[in-house]
C-alpha cells in the first residue's frame, strides 16, 4: 500500500506533482484543512514551511502523527515544538537548495551599502548628478556568524571577492577550509569589534533566539554594518533599530524580520543605510523545481528504505554534516 502524503501549501503547489503521485497517495491542503487531514498521514510535505498550522495540528495521538515531516526551507524553527521533537518522526529540511543563492545575495548587499546603490538611484529619480567616492569591499573584514552551509558558502564567495572572513560558532577553531579561524563564544566580542561586516546566518533555535541584543550590537565596531539573512529573531529589533537610529552603525540589510510582512509603521522602513528585501534571499529561478526534486530524491529513498538526506537534529535544531541517517528509511 502506497504511503499517505500530505502537501501543505499556501499560494503555490510543487511542480512535477505527476511525480509525487506516482510515488505516494497525495492529497494537497491548506492551513485550514490540515487539522482534517494531518492525523493518520505517513508524511508530511511542509510546502509552506513558515505555517504554524502543523504545530496548532499535531495529533493528540502519537500513533497517527505522522513518520516523516519534509521541510521546504533550510530553516526548522516552526517544527521544533515538543510534540514533535519529542517523537520517533523524522524531520529533515531543504538544506543545500538555498547556499548559492543565499551567499550570492548577501555579496549583492554589501557591494550596494559599500558602493551606495540605493543613494545613486535616488539621485537617478531626482536627475541629480552627484558624483561621489564610494567603499571598497577588498580587505574589509566580515564575520559570518553561523557556519553550515549557507554560512560556508557565503564565507567562499566573499573570501573570492577579496574580503577578510572569519565565523562564529559553537566551536571556536583555527585552519576551517572555508572560514579559517572560527570564534567560539568566549572570543566573539572581540571579533565583533574587529569586523567591518557582520553576516547572521545561524538557523533560529533556543539558543540563538535573541543571540544580536544590545550588547552584542554595542560590540561592534562603530561603523560597522549587519545583514541578516538567517531568521528575524535572532536579533532584537527595537536594540538594531536604536543603534542605527543614534549612528553607532552605518547601516544594516535585512532579508528576515520578528514579525512578516513587516509592518509598514516599523521605523526600519526609513533609516538611513538600511536595506528592508521581503524574505527573498534565497528565492531565484526555478527555486521550487529544486525544491521539489530534492524531496523527490528523499521520498523515493524512504521508500526504498535507504538513508534520508538532511536529517535535522531535533534537539539542536538543524542538520549536523554527514546527516544521512540510515534509521530514517521507510
Amino acid at each position: 500500500m502506497a504511503d499517505r502524503l500530505i502537501v501543505l501549501h499556501k499560494d503555490h503547489l510543487p511542480p512535477n506533482r505527476e511525480r509525487l503521485e506516482c510515488l505516494a497517495e497525495t492529497v494537497y491542503v491548506t492551513e485550514g484543512e490540515l487539522p482534517l487531514f494531518l492525523p493518520g498521514a505517513d508524511i508530511l510535505l511542509a510546502w509552506w514551511p513558515l505555517s504554524p498550522a502543523v504545530a496548532a495540528s499535531w495529533p493528540a495521538d502519537p500513533a497517527k502523527a505522522p513518520r516523516w515531516v519534509h521541510v521546504a526551507a533550510a530553516g526548522v524553527d516552526p517544527y521544533l515544538f515538543p510534540a514533535l521533537t519529542g517523537s520517533p518522526t523524522v524531520l529533515t529540511n531543504s538544506r543545500g537548495v538555498y547556499d548559492e543563492p543565499i551567499a550570492e545575495y548577501v555579496l549583492g548587499l554589501i557591494l550596494c551599502m559599500a558602493k551606495d546603490f540605493p543613494g545613486t538611484s535616488e539621485h537617478q529619480r531626482r536627475r541629480e548628478w552627484r558624483p561621489r567616492d564610494s567603499e571598497r569591499i577588498g580587505g574589509r573584514s566580515v564575520l559570518v556568524w553561523g557556519t553550515g552551509a549557507v554560512g560556508r558558502a557565503i564565507a567562499r564567495l566573499l573570501r573570492a571577492a577579496g574580503m577578510r572572513v572569519s565565523g562564529a560558532g559553537r566551536t571556536a577553531r583555527t585552519a576551517d577550509p572555508d572560514f579559517g579561524t572560527v570564534q567560539g563564544p568566549t572570543s566573539l566580542r572581540a571579533a565583533l569589534g574587529e569586523a567591518d561586516y557582520v553576516v547572521l546566518a545561524a538557523p533560529l533555535t533556543p539558543a540563538t533566539r535573541g543571540m544580536v541584543d544590545a550588547s552584542v550590537l554595542a560590540a561592534m565596531r562603530p561603523g560597522a554594518r549587519l545583514v541578516n539573512v538567517g531568521r528575524g529573531p535572532l536579533v532584537d529589533e527595537q536594540a538594531l533599530t536604536d543603534a542605527l537610529a543614534d549612528g553607532r552603525l552605518a547601516g544594516a540589510a535585512l532579508d528576515v524580520f520578528t514579525q512578516e510582512p513587516l509592518p509598514a509603521d516599523s521605523p526600519l522602513w526609513d533609516l538611513p543605510g538600511v536595506i528592508v528585501s521581503p524574505h527573498t534571499a534565497g528565492e531565484v529561478t526555478d527555486w521550487r523545481g529544486d525544491l521539489a526534486d530534492l524531496f523527490l530524491d528523499n521520498l523515493t529513498r524512504w521508500i526504498d528504505g535507504r538513508p534520508l538526506h538532511n536529517v535535522v537534529d531535533k534537539q539542536l535544531g538543524y542538520v549536523m554534516d554527514g546527516s544521512a541517517d540510515p534509521a530514517a528509511g521507510h
